[in-house]
Order: C-alpha cells, then sequence, then structure tokens
C-alpha cells in the first residue's frame, strides 16, 4: 500500500491563509455589506418597520430630502464644521508634530501626553464638560466678566452663531492630538539626514518644513483628511450633548437628523432614514476619492 503524502509547510501555511481569509471575508460580507445592501433596499420603503412597502414616486425617499427644511439645514451645518474644523485641525496637528519632533525638546513625553490626552475622553463626557463651561453662568462667561472683556453674559448655547463656534472649538480641542500622533509617527520615519542635507543646501526652517517634510508626510495628510471627512460627515454627539441641534434646529447634523426620524419620538422612518445615510456615505466616498486622485503623485 502506498503511504499517503503529508502536506508540505507551504501548503499547510498556505491553506491556513485561505482560512483566515475566507473567514474575514465571510464576516466583512455578513457584518459590513450585507447590512449596507439591506439599508439600500430599505432606503427605497417607507411606512413603519413593522408595516414596511416600497416608496410610491409621491413618497419617494430620495427627493423627499429635496423638500426637508431640516435636512438642507443640517446638510449646511455638517458642511460648514467640515470647511472651517477639519483644516485647522490638521494644519495645527501638523505643527504641534513639527514641534514635539525636536530632538532638543525636554520633557517631549509629558507634552506629547498632554497634548494626546482630550482623546482618551469619551465623546458623551467631553460634550457634557464643553456644555458647562460655556454654559449661561459658565466658567468661560466667569472669566471674560472678570478680564472686563465682556459686560454681560453670552448665551453660548442659545445663539446659532457662537453655538456653532462652541461646537467647532469643541471638535479642535478634541481631535487634534489624535491627528497629531499620526504626524508625529510620519515624521520620526523621516531620516535626520534628509534635514541635515536641507540644511547644508541653505534652506531655512520654513523651506525645509514645506519642500521636505510635507511631500514626504503627503500620504498620511490624504488619509488624516479622508478619516477627518469621514467624521466629521457623520458629526453625531457634539450636535446631540452640546446643543441638542439647537437653537430652533440650527445646528443639527446629519447623523442627527438620521437618528431623529429612526429613534426619535414619533414613528420611525427608517426607508426615510436609510436614504439619508446612502447620501452620506457617496459624500464620503466622492470627497475621498477626489483626495486620493489629488494626493497620487505617481505619472
Amino acid at each position: 500500500m502506498e503511504k499517503k503524502r503529508s502536506l508540505t509547510i507551504g501548503q499547510k501555511q498556505k491553506i491556513a491563509g485561505w482560512l483566515f481569509l475566507i473567514i474575514a471575508t465571510v464576516m466583512i460580507f455578513v457584518f459590513s455589506f450585507w447590512p449596507m445592501v439591506s439599508a439600500l433596499t430599505t432606503s427605497f420603503k417607507t411606512g413603519s418597520a413593522a408595516n414596511m412597502k416600497w416608496c410610491s414616486p409621491l413618497t419617494f425617499n430620495y427627493t423627499r430630502m429635496v423638500k426637508d427644511k431640516i435636512f438642507k439645514t443640517s446638510l449646511s451645518n455638517t458642511f460648514l464644521y467640515l470647511i472651517i474644523q477639519v483644516p485647522i485641525m490638521l494644519i495645527v496637528a501638523i505643527f504641534l508634530a513639527q514641534l514635539l519632533n525636536n530632538r532638543d525638546l525636554k520633557f517631549k513625553g509629558l507634552f506629547r501626553t498632554c497634548v494626546f490626552l482630550p482623546c482618551s475622553i469619551s465623546l458623551v463626557s467631553y460634550s457634557l464638560i464643553f456644555k458647562s463651561l460655556f454654559a449661561t453662568q459658565g466658567l468661560i462667561n466667569s472669566l471674560l466678566m472678570k478680564a472686563h472683556l465682556i459686560s454681560e453674559n453670552i448665551n453660548w448655547l442659545g445663539t446659532t452663531g457662537t453655538a456653532r463656534f462652541v461646537i467647532i472649538l469643541g471638535l479642535l480641542w478634541r481631535w487634534t492630538g489624535y491627528n497629531m500622533v499620526f504626524y508625529l509617527a510620519g515624521l520620526q520615519n523621516i531620516e535626520y539626514s534628509v534635514y541635515e542635507a536641507a540644511k547644508i543646501d541653505g534652506a531655512n526652517g520654513w523651506k525645509t518644513f514645506w519642500y521636505v517634510t510635507v511631500p514626504l508626510l503627503r500620504p498620511v495628510i490624504i488619509m488624516t483628511f479622508i478619516m477627518s471627512i469621514n467624521g466629521t460627515l457623520q458629526l453625531f454627539d457634539e450636535s446631540v450633548n452640546l446643543t441638542n441641534g439647537g437653537p430652533a434646529g440650527t445646528t443639527i447634523t446629519m447623523s442627527h437628523h438620521i437618528y431623529n426620524n429612526a429613534f426619535g419620538t414619533g414613528v420611525a422612518n427608517f426607508g426615510y432614514a436609510s436614504a439619508m445615510s446612502f447620501v452620506v456615505f457617496v459624500m464620503v466616498a466622492i470627497l475621498a476619492l477626489i483626495n486620493l486622485k489629488v494626493g497620487d503623485t505617481r505619472d
């Protein structure tokens, strides 16, 4: 009788690799792609969760958005936060990383920890902290009154302009350190000899930063830009916990509006909420694609 041929180590490794790959693929499909397909079909339906039916032309969810004033407000608010907050946050994060990457800086670990520390605080907790700080009788108004910068308390969260400012400020405080860590990791992968060569060639600090550091950090910058866009378009906690979308819905975000339609007061409208979710998905995909195309320097 012939002996059974045992598998070689290479074949066993290949089988193990395919096994892990298949398991991961099935999990991604079950927990990511299938819910996306299910949500897409739901977006063409209307009615309560127990009695959903396909939309008629009069109840089509995607045309309903055009007439929905709250959706338009949430869309403009979200892009306002995106346009103002994301560039400021990433620019500050790059400069902080550059400063904290200095070889001669003392207590670097302490400074890096202090900048990164806000990221470790939960989203709900930090929103409530900012809500108390910017309350009418809060610490910020007290400090401004003592400094004689204001004559009466400012209703920070009760006025549209100041409420949006508080949300943007909270986002900057919470996420700047998070992005700084990515830039710091990228800077530490740049050989110090590159900077020495630039110095020998007569490049000053600004030229070295602009013509050496930024090009070498381009992949990290693109990644953080896409992540920040994705996060801002799905902004939820600040709108809910800081202002609850007020005053009069003028600070509400798209995710907050989606949540209100899906799980808020009244009958849950999962069809309309799913349609708005897909609009957000398409926006994220388009903006990510634009960033990848702009940042791709290959010939």
